[in-house]
């Protein structure tokens, strides 16, 4: 191939340095011997037109398998946080940017309120607004008359949003197959690893259709920086204007990652991390100081403009590492022109390296010496802190909740990468095989990836890209070594190019046995069997697996594209359905209550009460206040007597989900642990408030029973145990998934406080960002806080004994929950499969939930305890459900993400998901009246116990 610019041919005249290979596509056809070159031109048409060919099919798949949920139920926003972008997109569209930024929300948080513009990531938003005015634009001037969604009324901002995903999701496919390209200089790698991340489940996860949330545009980011950056260190080891050019476009993808999402530290380390291991083994080149420079002063410029981080990247303990290789170029840059200018030797240049080495390791202690101690530098951030700790439990209730934030399964792995999770390895190992300066990327990303997947299972959307680029490479390798460099062969064995002179210089032995072998594996005869042999595997192995991977995430997207929000269920007499009470109650909120109406809920559906209720919300479904969402837990937890003592100052009507499921009463341990954790007076002496649920076979406890959750979940006006005098039923949904109250006698003093501006706390007269204040009858309540801090939460100032005292017993009261330090039995567990219904179970078993719906060993004991052969569980958080009984389940079992979540006491086994613990992971199916996967194991035929004596 010849070479595509004059730099690329001037260098390509030049000798390589040894061991050095270019990184350069135009390698693609190295192995080629001497060829005509119109065969040669032919044969890369050919080739680059099959490569576009797969990228364009790979394009279609992933934007057609994204549209699953807008071809059902059409253009809706999905789950809890999209809900809160959408809603910040049309605050952005309504009233520009500058305002964005300077957006006071008082409508959630109340009555604190929420400073927006600098407390959220912008990118998507503004990514958004653009796209849609863009549309708006070229559909006046007549050039979208093409588009049918568009064609005959302009497009919607909703629609955007919900298109967003799909779109992008396309989108980071071409820049992953393009980074495999720049990786391995190989064609069919980088159509290989399009077609694998077009529907990849680890990437649909958060890109479906509908799925509006920051992680759909921040993968795309993610890999157009890391293809930028390679691509930034093709050609010649002198920086040429294409090092410049992509270098700086580098950095801008790097700007646009941070403002679409905060895991962008991922990205700079990555990338910091590559360049210093470039460095460090011999491949420092002005090419690479130029490319990464570039990189990191645009991108870091960019990232300081973004409000919510600021001067962070230069500060933060985790953001800094990219900052000392930069600074640590710069001085490598001085002594390598040095070295050259006085022509020193080996040992001399090592020493000059040392010196510099020193010289810089001296100055930035010196400087930490002195930031430090002012409190310049800021500690690793808790979510970043929380990657790297050994345990899986954070300490926190309200972390602890969230069922994305336990850590991932190893059964995770194959339900999110399917076929590709097999392929993993022989694409890392083939892939060391040729090394070039964008290699190393591939490793040091797969390392950290699979680092930080292990930790959290909503990281595994990081796993998706890296996982198709090494299976890309096993592909790759395979077809050019037995199709492509067979077929360039024997084009060169019948139309061959001038022959190369032959030297007089007697070869070495080593340099005759690979040419002789290079002669052999180009015979014609060999490369005749090679293609069979390589067409023999494609059309009866990688074909079949192909088309069953294909089905796997076909089916897996559907279910993950199901909108919480709504779902499909049968009525009795078969008949499907869509429910869709929750969005019905938030239309009701919207049409049948005052504008300046207070709703009390949960903080999960803060965000849908807003965006679609429009009404002000005690809290959203951020958790940046621990305190006020604990203020909540123990509101909903206590006796309804004394709920409506505090509830009646801060709202005028009470939300709450029921009808089972993922309902509150599912949720309520987890408020009652929550509200505890700053409240310590709810439950003395128990962090886990274990007196607070269920009895077995699902009698509550006295303080279950007095709660006004419980008594509003399950308020009958035929059998009536609230009281209507305070609590009045103002709305039940269609399908009793969602009750609304009206809370009577509300103090209309401490409303009035509240919104009387001079209670606000401005930090400068004027100014935007005024925060509001509790209404001094809920004070005596403020004031019985205690602050939380974890063990490992650097970021809250110094340790006080009663918090470590606190935690630690959190942590023992769990752990004794969970069956850890009694008899470990979970070795002779086995895992029979995963079911989704639970009348799949046998009739006669019997139930064990609570704790043993949680835990591999509580399970095991539970099955023993009643003389059963296997047992089924179903976690939900700390609680799950559980069966136990004599033979196997009935029906096919399935094989999806929900199987797949670790047990609390043992990540090694699965649990299985039950309600909101399935969120994020599967969606309820038209034929599930709830949702739930059990995870069924063998315990063992239980022991016969000998008779005594007496017995007989």
């Amino acid at each position: 191939m010849p070479p595509r610019s004059r730099t690329a041919k001037a260098a390509a005249d030049e000798p390589m340095p040894r061991g050095k290979p270019s990184n350069s596509v135009d390698d693609l056809l190295e192995p080629m011997p001497p060829t005509q070159p119109r065969a040669k031109r032919l044969l890369t048409i050919v080739t680059v037109a099959a490569w576009l060919y797969a990228m364009s099919v790979a394009i279609g798949k992933a934007y057609d398998i994204r549209l699953h949920a807008i071809k059902t139920y059409g253009y809706v926003i999905h789950e809890f946080d999209p809900w809160f972008n959408y809603r910040a997109t049309e605050y952005l569209a309504a009233n520009g940017l500058r305002k964005f930024f300077t957006w006071f929300d008082r409508m959630a948080w109340y009555p604190l309120g929420r400073p927006v513009g600098t407390t959220i990531y912008p990118g998507m938003q503004m990514t958004s607004v653009f796209i849609w005015k863009a549309l708006g634009r070229l559909r006046e001037l007549g050039l979208l008359t093409w588009y049918a969604h568009v064609k005959k009324a302009p497009i919607s901002l909703n629609d955007v949003c919900c298109l967003v995903p799909a779109w992008f999701g396309a989108l980071a496919t071409v820049f992953l197959g393009l980074l495999t390209l720049e990786t391995t200089n190989s064609y069919a790698a980088s159509a290989c690893a399009a077609l694998c991340m077009a529907t990849v489940p680890a990437h649909l996860m958060r890109s479906v259709g509908g799925g509006y949330d920051n992680e759909s545009i921040a993968l795309t980011a993610m890999c157009a920086t890391f293809y930028l950056w390679c691509r930034s260190l093709r050609g010649p080891y002198e920086a040429s204007k294409h090092t410049y050019i992509y270098g700086v476009l580098a950095g801008l993808a790097y700007a646009y990652m941070v403002a679409a999402w905060g895991g962008f530290t991922f990205v700079v380390n990555a990338v910091g991390c590559h360049a210093f291991c470039l460095a460090v083994v011999g491949r420092y080149t002005e090419k690479l100081r130029v490319a990464y420079s570039l990189f990191y002063v645009v991108g870091t410029i960019g990232a300081i403009l973004v409000p919510v981080v600021g001067w962070r990247p230069l500060k933060d303990m985790e953001l800094l590492p990219p900052l000392l290789v930069f600074v640590g170029l710069q001085v490598q840059a001085r002594a390598v022109a040095y070295i050259r200018k006085n022509e020193c030797g080996m040992v001399k240049g090592l020493l000059v390296l040392a010196a510099h080495g020193l010289v810089l390791v001296a100055v930035l202690l010196g400087i930490g010496f002195i930031l430090y101690p002012r409190g310049y530098f800021g500690p690793p951030s808790s979510r970043v802190r929380g990657l790297f700790v050994k345990h899986t439990r954070t300490g926190n209730p309200l972390v602890d909740s969230v069922a994305e934030h336990q850590p991932t399964s190893k059964q995770a792995y194959t339900q999110y990468l399917s076929h590709a999770y097999d392929l993993v390895p022989y694409g890392l190992g083939l892939s060391l095989l040729r090394v070039s300066d964008a290699t190393p990327l591939l490793w040091i990303y797969f390392g950290i990836a699979y680092h930080f997947a292990n930790k959290m299972a909503r990281l595994m959307i990081l796993a998706g890209p890296i996982a198709s680029a090494l299976v890309g490479v096993a592909l790759g390798a395979a077809f050019d070594h037995g199709i492509l460099f067979s077929v360039q062969a024997l084009v060169a064995r019948f139309f061959p190019g001038q022959k190369q002179k032959p030297t007089r210089k007697k070869e070495k032995l080593p340099v005759k046995i690979r040419r002789g072998l290079a002669g052999t594996y180009r015979h014609p005869v060999v490369c005749i069997a090679r293609i069979a042999l390589a067409l023999y595997f494609a059309l009866y192995t990688v074909q079949p697996k192909y088309k069953d991977f294909l089905g796997y995430c076909e089916e897996l997207s559907e279910g993950l594209s199901q909108p919480s929000i709504m779902f499909k269920a049968r009525l009795r007499d078969g008949t499907e359905i869509i429910v869709d009470d929750y969005r019905e109650a938030y239309w009701w909120l919207r049409d049948h209550t005052p504008k300046d109406s207070r709703i009390l809920a949960w903080w999960d559906y803060g965000y849908q009460i807003t965006g679609i209720g429009e009404r002000t919300t005690l809290a959203d479904g951020n958790t940046w206040n621990h305190e006020h969402i604990a203020t909540l837990g123990y509101i909903l937890t206590s006796p309804e007597d004394q709920a409506h003592k505090i509830a009646k100052h801060l709202a005028d009507y009470v939300l709450v989900w029921a009808g089972g499921g993922g309902d509150d009463l599912a949720k309520s341990p987890h408020m009652a642990r929550i509200g505890n954790s700053i409240y310590h007076h709810f439950c003395p002496d128990d962090p886990t408030c274990q007196h607070f649920g269920f009895y077995q076979g699902g009698r509550p406890t006295p303080s279950m029973e007095a709660s006004l959750l419980y008594k509003l979940t399950t308020h009958d006006p035929r059998r009536p145990a609230l009281n209507t005098s305070r609590w009045e039923p103002v709305y039940q949904s269609k399908y009793g998934k969602v009750r609304i109250f009206k809370i009577k006698k509300v103090s209309k003093k401490s409303k009035n406080w509240v919104k009387n501006a001079t209670n606000l706390l401005c930090d400068a007269p004027g100014s935007w960002y005024c925060p509001g204040q509790y209404p001094p009858a809920v004070r005596w309540l403020i004031d019985l806080r205690k602050p939380f801090r974890q063990l490992e939460d650097f970021n809250s100032g110094p340790r006080d004994k009663d918090s470590e005292e606190y935690t630690k017993k959190y942590h023992e009261k769990m752990s004794a929950r969970e069956g850890k330090g009694e008899i470990p039995p979970t070795e002779k567990l086995t895992y029979v499969g995963c079911y989704r219904k639970e009348d799949q179970l046998p009739a006669e078993k019997v139930y064990g939930g609570g704790v043993v719906g949680a835990s591999a060993s509580a399970a095991f004991n539970h099955a023993r305890s009643q003389k059963k052969r296997y047992v089924a569980v179903a976690r939900v958080g700390d609680d799950g459900h559980a069966f136990a009984f004599d033979s196997l389940p009935s029906g096919a079992a399935v094989n999806d993400g929900g199987c797949a979540r670790p047990c609390a006491d043992d990540d090694a086994f699965a649990c299985g998901c039950a309600d909101a613990g399935c969120d994020g992971v599967v969606k309820r199916s038209a034929d599930e009246e709830y949702v739930r996967r059990w995870a069924v194991y063998d315990v063992g035929a239980p022991k016969k116990r000998r008779k005594k004596r007496s017995e007989l």
